[in-house]
Protein backbone atom coordinates (compact mmCIF):
# COMPACT_ATOMS: atom_id res chain seq x y z
CA UNK A 1 0.00 0.00 0.00
CA UNK A 2 0.70 3.10 -0.37
CA UNK A 3 0.97 5.88 3.31
CA UNK A 4 1.29 7.88 3.96
CA UNK A 5 3.48 9.69 4.00
CA UNK A 6 1.60 11.31 2.26
CA UNK A 7 -0.12 14.46 4.48
CA UNK A 8 2.27 13.66 7.46
CA UNK A 9 2.88 17.46 7.64
CA UNK A 10 -0.80 18.48 7.39
CA UNK A 11 -0.90 16.26 10.26
CA UNK A 12 1.58 17.97 12.10
CA UNK A 13 0.49 21.27 11.85
CA UNK A 14 -3.28 19.72 12.78
CA UNK A 15 -1.17 18.69 15.66
CA UNK A 16 -0.10 21.89 16.60
CA UNK A 17 -3.17 23.70 15.48
CA UNK A 18 -5.36 21.47 18.35
CA UNK A 19 -2.24 21.90 21.28
CA UNK A 20 -2.79 26.10 20.33
CA UNK A 21 -6.61 26.25 20.67
CA UNK A 22 -6.82 23.71 23.80
CA UNK A 23 -4.26 24.33 25.53
CA UNK A 24 -6.16 25.85 28.39
CA UNK A 25 -8.43 23.40 28.58
CA UNK A 26 -6.51 20.07 28.25
CA UNK A 27 -2.59 19.83 28.23
CA UNK A 28 -2.89 16.70 25.90
CA UNK A 29 -6.10 16.35 24.34
CA UNK A 30 -7.73 13.79 22.11
CA UNK A 31 -7.30 14.86 18.51
CA UNK A 32 -8.20 13.31 15.18
CA UNK A 33 -7.87 13.35 11.41
CA UNK A 34 -8.91 12.19 8.30
CA UNK A 35 -7.14 12.08 5.41
CA UNK A 36 -7.81 11.25 1.70
CA UNK A 37 -4.28 10.95 -0.21
CA UNK A 38 -5.53 9.44 -3.60
CA UNK A 39 -9.08 9.20 -5.16
CA UNK A 40 -8.64 8.99 -8.56
CA UNK A 41 -9.68 7.86 -11.66
CA UNK A 42 -6.53 6.06 -13.47
CA UNK A 43 -6.90 5.44 -17.72
CA UNK A 44 -4.56 2.40 -18.44
CA UNK A 45 -3.11 1.69 -22.21
CA UNK A 46 -2.65 -2.15 -22.03
CA UNK A 47 -0.88 -3.88 -24.85
CA UNK A 48 -3.88 -4.92 -26.25
CA UNK A 49 -4.89 -1.46 -26.82
CA UNK A 50 -7.56 -1.80 -24.44
CA UNK A 51 -8.58 1.09 -22.84
CA UNK A 52 -9.36 0.36 -18.75
CA UNK A 53 -11.25 2.44 -16.16
CA UNK A 54 -9.11 1.76 -12.57
CA UNK A 55 -10.32 3.71 -9.32
CA UNK A 56 -8.05 3.58 -7.05
CA UNK A 57 -7.84 5.23 -3.20
CA UNK A 58 -5.82 5.62 -0.38
CA UNK A 59 -6.72 6.97 3.09
CA UNK A 60 -5.61 7.38 6.61
CA UNK A 61 -7.85 7.96 9.55
CA UNK A 62 -6.08 8.75 12.71
CA UNK A 63 -7.17 9.46 16.70
CA UNK A 64 -5.49 9.75 19.82
CA UNK A 65 -3.07 12.64 21.56
CA UNK A 66 0.38 13.96 21.31
CA UNK A 67 2.35 10.79 21.89
CA UNK A 68 -0.24 7.84 21.33
CA UNK A 69 -2.99 7.54 18.38
CA UNK A 70 -4.38 4.43 16.57
CA UNK A 71 -4.00 4.82 13.20
CA UNK A 72 -6.28 3.25 10.51
CA UNK A 73 -4.84 2.88 7.02
CA UNK A 74 -6.51 1.64 3.61
CA UNK A 75 -5.69 1.82 0.19
CA UNK A 76 -7.20 -0.72 -3.00
CA UNK A 77 -7.92 -0.74 -6.49
CA UNK A 78 -11.09 -1.33 -9.14
CA UNK A 79 -10.17 -2.56 -12.29
CA UNK A 80 -13.35 -2.30 -14.51
CA UNK A 81 -15.77 -2.04 -11.25
CA UNK A 82 -14.11 -4.82 -10.05
CA UNK A 83 -12.44 -5.44 -7.08
CA UNK A 84 -8.49 -6.12 -7.79
CA UNK A 85 -7.28 -5.74 -4.62
CA UNK A 86 -7.44 -4.02 -1.40
CA UNK A 87 -5.52 -3.14 1.88
CA UNK A 88 -6.09 -2.43 5.59
CA UNK A 89 -3.85 -1.52 8.43
CA UNK A 90 -4.53 -0.99 12.12
CA UNK A 91 -2.08 0.65 13.78
CA UNK A 92 -1.12 1.58 17.34
CA UNK A 93 1.51 4.75 17.06
CA UNK A 94 3.83 6.22 19.31
CA UNK A 95 6.07 9.60 19.12
CA UNK A 96 9.47 8.08 19.42
CA UNK A 97 11.20 11.64 17.79
CA UNK A 98 9.64 14.96 16.80
CA UNK A 99 7.96 14.12 13.65
CA UNK A 100 8.67 10.52 13.72
CA UNK A 101 6.37 7.24 15.10
CA UNK A 102 6.80 4.06 15.50
CA UNK A 103 4.20 2.27 14.87
CA UNK A 104 2.93 -1.43 15.04
CA UNK A 105 -0.50 -3.44 14.34
CA UNK A 106 -1.70 -5.77 11.74
CA UNK A 107 -2.07 -5.48 8.02
CA UNK A 108 -4.77 -7.09 5.95
CA UNK A 109 -4.91 -8.13 2.27
CA UNK A 110 -8.15 -8.71 0.49
CA UNK A 111 -7.81 -9.75 -2.83
CA UNK A 112 -10.66 -11.60 -4.89
CA UNK A 113 -8.92 -15.23 -4.58
CA UNK A 114 -7.43 -15.21 -0.76
CA UNK A 115 -6.59 -12.94 1.81
CA UNK A 116 -3.27 -12.75 3.53
CA UNK A 117 -2.81 -11.38 7.04
CA UNK A 118 0.77 -10.22 8.34
CA UNK A 119 1.94 -8.61 11.69
CA UNK A 120 3.31 -4.96 11.21
CA UNK A 121 6.23 -2.47 12.67
CA UNK A 122 7.37 0.52 10.98
CA UNK A 123 8.19 3.78 11.20
CA UNK A 124 6.21 6.90 9.55
CA UNK A 125 7.73 10.51 9.47
CA UNK A 126 9.37 13.62 8.26
CA UNK A 127 13.11 13.12 6.76
CA UNK A 128 15.62 15.74 6.33
CA UNK A 129 14.47 17.57 3.27
CA UNK A 130 11.29 17.33 4.28
CA UNK A 131 11.26 13.82 2.77
CA UNK A 132 7.46 11.89 4.06
CA UNK A 133 8.71 8.86 4.75
CA UNK A 134 6.66 5.47 5.31
CA UNK A 135 8.73 2.08 5.57
CA UNK A 136 7.33 -1.05 7.51
CA UNK A 137 8.52 -4.31 7.98
CA UNK A 138 5.29 -7.08 7.81
CA UNK A 139 5.34 -10.99 9.44
CA UNK A 140 3.29 -13.40 6.83
CA UNK A 141 2.45 -16.95 7.13
CA UNK A 142 4.73 -19.72 6.08
CA UNK A 143 7.77 -17.39 7.32
CA UNK A 144 7.31 -15.01 4.80
CA UNK A 145 8.78 -11.39 5.48
CA UNK A 146 7.85 -8.02 3.31
CA UNK A 147 9.72 -4.65 3.47
CA UNK A 148 8.18 -1.86 1.82
CA UNK A 149 9.41 1.73 1.68
CA UNK A 150 7.26 4.80 0.63
CA UNK A 151 8.97 7.99 -0.03
CA UNK A 152 7.21 11.61 -1.14
CA UNK A 153 8.45 15.10 -1.56
CA UNK A 154 6.63 18.40 -2.44
CA UNK A 155 7.57 21.20 -4.89
CA UNK A 156 5.37 23.94 -4.52
CA UNK A 157 5.62 26.11 -7.68
CA UNK A 158 3.39 28.92 -5.59
CA UNK A 159 0.84 28.83 -2.47
CA UNK A 160 -1.53 26.39 -4.53
CA UNK A 161 0.44 24.54 -7.03
CA UNK A 162 1.97 22.03 -5.88
CA UNK A 163 4.03 19.02 -7.29
CA UNK A 164 4.13 16.12 -5.48
CA UNK A 165 6.70 12.56 -6.80
CA UNK A 166 6.20 9.73 -4.89
CA UNK A 167 8.64 6.27 -5.09
CA UNK A 168 7.70 2.74 -2.80
CA UNK A 169 9.64 -0.12 -3.35
CA UNK A 170 8.07 -3.71 -2.15
CA UNK A 171 10.56 -6.77 -1.31
CA UNK A 172 9.86 -10.22 -0.15
CA UNK A 173 12.27 -12.49 1.56
CA UNK A 174 11.11 -15.70 -0.53
CA UNK A 175 8.66 -16.96 -2.85
CA UNK A 176 5.01 -17.59 -2.34
CA UNK A 177 3.31 -18.68 -5.63
CA UNK A 178 -0.16 -18.53 -3.73
CA UNK A 179 0.28 -14.80 -3.55
CA UNK A 180 2.04 -14.10 -6.43
CA UNK A 181 5.16 -13.18 -4.39
CA UNK A 182 8.30 -13.95 -5.37
CA UNK A 183 12.02 -13.26 -3.28
CA UNK A 184 14.12 -10.14 -3.37
CA UNK A 185 12.54 -6.66 -5.18
CA UNK A 186 9.49 -6.90 -6.09
CA UNK A 187 7.44 -4.29 -7.23
CA UNK A 188 8.35 -0.39 -7.44
CA UNK A 189 5.98 1.68 -7.77
CA UNK A 190 6.23 5.81 -9.08
CA UNK A 191 4.01 8.49 -9.15
CA UNK A 192 4.28 12.25 -10.01
CA UNK A 193 0.88 14.69 -9.27
CA UNK A 194 0.28 18.02 -9.92
CA UNK A 195 -2.51 19.17 -7.43
CA UNK A 196 -4.23 22.68 -7.08
CA UNK A 197 -5.06 23.90 -3.77
CA UNK A 198 -8.32 25.06 -3.73
CA UNK A 199 -8.26 25.09 -0.43
CA UNK A 200 -5.57 23.73 1.83
CA UNK A 201 -8.23 21.07 3.11
CA UNK A 202 -9.28 20.08 -0.51
CA UNK A 203 -7.39 19.98 -4.29
CA UNK A 204 -8.05 18.32 -7.34
CA UNK A 205 -4.99 16.53 -9.39
CA UNK A 206 -3.73 15.38 -12.33
CA UNK A 207 -0.93 13.12 -13.03
CA UNK A 208 1.05 10.40 -14.12
CA UNK A 209 1.72 6.48 -12.30
CA UNK A 210 4.08 3.76 -12.98
CA UNK A 211 4.38 0.40 -11.42
CA UNK A 212 6.52 -2.39 -12.86
CA UNK A 213 7.17 -5.82 -11.25
CA UNK A 214 10.83 -7.52 -11.25
CA UNK A 215 12.20 -11.06 -10.36
CA UNK A 216 10.36 -13.88 -9.23
CA UNK A 217 7.16 -11.46 -9.14
CA UNK A 218 7.22 -10.66 -12.28
CA UNK A 219 8.00 -14.88 -13.44
CA UNK A 220 4.67 -15.49 -11.60
CA UNK A 221 2.81 -12.95 -12.59
CA UNK A 222 3.57 -13.40 -15.79
CA UNK A 223 2.62 -17.56 -15.58
CA UNK A 224 -0.64 -16.42 -14.18
CA UNK A 225 -1.15 -14.12 -17.05
CA UNK A 226 -0.99 -10.49 -14.77
CA UNK A 227 0.63 -7.54 -15.71
CA UNK A 228 4.17 -7.21 -15.36
CA UNK A 229 4.85 -3.37 -16.28
CA UNK A 230 2.06 -0.46 -15.99
CA UNK A 231 2.17 3.45 -17.21
CA UNK A 232 -1.46 5.44 -16.11
CA UNK A 233 -2.19 9.04 -16.67
CA UNK A 234 -4.12 9.91 -13.28
CA UNK A 235 -7.03 12.59 -12.27
CA UNK A 236 -7.95 12.80 -8.85
CA UNK A 237 -8.83 14.78 -5.48
CA UNK A 238 -6.68 15.13 -2.10
CA UNK A 239 -8.52 15.99 0.90
CA UNK A 240 -7.83 16.24 5.22
CA UNK A 241 -9.83 17.27 7.76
Amino acid sequence: MKMTKRGFAASALCVAANNISLAHEAADPLISMVSINQLEQRLKHDAQSNDRDISNWNAEVWLGKNLDKLWLKTEGELVDGQREESELQVLYSHAIAPYWDLQTGWRGDFNPDQNQHWFAIGLQGLAPYFFEIDSALFFGEGGQTALRIDAEYELMFTQKLILSPELETTLYSRNAPKYEQGSGLAKIDAGLRLRYEIRREFAPYIGINWSKKYGNTADLSRADGGDIEALQWVAGIRAWF
